[in-house]
């Protein structure tokens, strides 16, 4: 068990290490200009998904006559 709790903590300092010392994290700019990047793709990918559904739905409006 006491072997066990020390893994632990020494997991969790190595982690606590890496974040600070290793890690390099992206200034204010880098990380606006990459939320505006992930947002204009997410409005495409929906627009995207939107056209092809209302593709879809006018094909199957087509072939079954629906109202």
């Amino acid at each position: 068990m006491k072997n066990f709790i020390n893994n632990r903590l020494t997991d969790i300092k190595e982690s606590y290490n890496e974040l600070v010392h290793k890690v390099s994290w992206p200034t204010s700019s880098e990380l606006a200009n990459s939320t505006i990047v992930v947002m204009v793709a997410s409005i495409i990918a929906s627009l995207v998904i939107w056209v092809i559904d209302k593709c879809i739905d006018v094909v199957m409006h087509l072939v079954y006559h629906v109202a």
